[in-house]
């Protein structure tokens, strides 16, 4: 695989990485690499399955780092009509020719709703393209009775969701045989590991909990600032569609685009040091309580009225729980003074945020709209305290228009087909800030 790139060389030194490696290959039973973030290894998966110039169908509510890495792999974005509910892929709705086109299918399973992989596989093997699964969010999410990101050529985990870590990530295969070249692969783009990042990884942690326990929301802002650059006034961060268009003519190039990537995690391509992989393992080894933990808030906020639950897909440990809200930015305000940041938004699509100059638009749009709008993600470990600021606030559930939910049925059934003529409103960039906004994507 040429990825155009030099970097340090090999650096997977120790057998730290071989026992996270391990760890997650015995949950998927599949080839695993340990990466130094989701986002790197969506990028290595990309260069490696994609040829330059592809087209990749991909989902408009998704964070527009991940559609960054996209370009970065000098691919084409396609933006998928999606179901209302759960931001799910259409494939019905789909059209003909955009399939008979593309070279790859991404999967985002936002918040941990799976994205319909079992119908995408036998799609993407029908047309002979790799199915991507972006695991990000789904970590202890299953589709079809097999693990979300069991189901892909290749898939990518991040250890900073339900795992907690911060840092790390993980690459994994179908096929047992690519593990040397994409751990080659890697090491030609990883950046050595420097000792103030580390320091500021060990620190990070006990800074923002003395900060947080002492109630001191301006100096933890402060704090955060200091530990890491706040590159974000608001959801999605400025285009800058002049110097994109002069990066996108490079690539493929993760360079080029390092201003894009990079944003909420300067360090995604870092090589990992012993302080970031012990505390990635340690945090790895309380997966299963964290996800049970998950799962029972989980079910808590499906049982209230502003919840949508997917019909007969059971209850997912999800990373966040979409409420739907009429008036988001109230309800933010309302879960902020008990202490509850609202973060991992994704409005306005994609297509909407960067125009057709950088991807092929969505041929339904209107659903994407309005889940980006109305979709409130709330913390399924803090579901109780969630719902009674809501209670409290009065907030109102968003009832997603006719013309979206008439033929819609549960994902694993059938896909929902838009109709002519529904709800698409004015696109709004969004007023929350970005001091609102916990992290993005991994």
């Amino acid at each position: 695989m040429a990825m155009g790139e030099a970097g340090p060389g090999s650096v997977r030194s120790g057998s730290q990485p071989k026992r996270l490696e391990e760890t997650v290959r015995g949950r998927l039973g599949r080839e695993c690499v340990y990466v130094p973030s989701c986002r790197f290894g969506l990028f290595v998966a990309l260069r490696h399955w994609c040829p330059p110039g592809g087209r990749v169908l991909m989902s408009p509510v998704n964070d527009d780092v991940i559609f960054f890495v996209v370009l970065a792999a000098g691919l084409r974005p396609v933006q998928a009509p999606l179901n209302p509910l759960d931001a799910s892929i259409d494939i019905d709705a789909v059209p003909g020719d955009v399939w008979g086109s593309l070279s790859a299918v991404l999967t985002t399973n936002l918040y941990g709703n799976p994205d319909p992989v079992p119908e995408l596989r036998a799609r993407c093997e029908a047309l002979g393209i790799p199915l991507l699964e972006d695991a990000a969010h789904a970590i202890g999410s299953e589709a079809g009775g097999r693990p979300v990101g069991a189901w892909g050529d290749a898939s990518v985990f991040s250890l900073s969701k339900h795992v907690g870590a911060q840092a790390g990530g993980i690459l994994s295969c179908a096929d047992p045989d690519l593990g040397a070249a994409l751990r080659e692969a890697c090491g030609r783009l990883l950046t050595p590991r420097r000792p103030v990042s580390e320091l500021a990884y060990a620190v990070r942690p006990y800074a923002e909990a003395a900060v947080r326990g002492l109630g001191l929301r301006r100096a933890a802002r402060a704090a955060m600032r200091l530990l890491g650059p706040a590159e974000r006034d608001g959801i999605r961060m400025p285009l800058r569609p002049d110097a994109l268009s002069r990066a996108v003519g490079s690539a493929p190039d993760l360079a080029a685009h390092d201003a894009w990537v990079r944003v909420d995690m300067h360090h995604y391509r870092l090589e990992s040091g012993p302080l970031r992989l012990r505390r990635i393992r340690h945090r790895l080894g309380r997966l299963d309580e964290v996800l049970e933990a998950s799962r029972e808030g989980t079910a808590l906020l499906l049982a209230t009225r502003w919840a949508r639950p997917r019909e007969g897909s059971g209850v997912q440990p999800l990373f966040r729980v979409p409420l739907f809200v009429a008036d988001r930015d109230a309800a933010i305000a309302a879960l902020a003074r008990r202490g509850i940041v609202v973060g991992y938004l994704y409005d306005p699509p994609l297509d909407d945020y960067a125009g057709e100059v950088f991807t092929d638009l969505s041929p339904a749009p209107e659903a994407a709209r309005w889940f980006a709008r109305h979709a409130l993600p709330v913390d399924p470990l803090r579901a109780r305290q969630a719902v009674d600021a809501l209670e409290r606030s009065g907030a109102r559930p968003a009832e997603p228009p006719e013309t979206l939910t008439r033929r819609s049925a549960p994902p694993r059934d059938r896909a929902w087909h838009p109709a002519p003529g529904g709800e698409s409103g004015t696109v709004r960039r969004g007023a929350t800030t970005a001091k609102e906004l916990g992290p993005s994507r991994g």
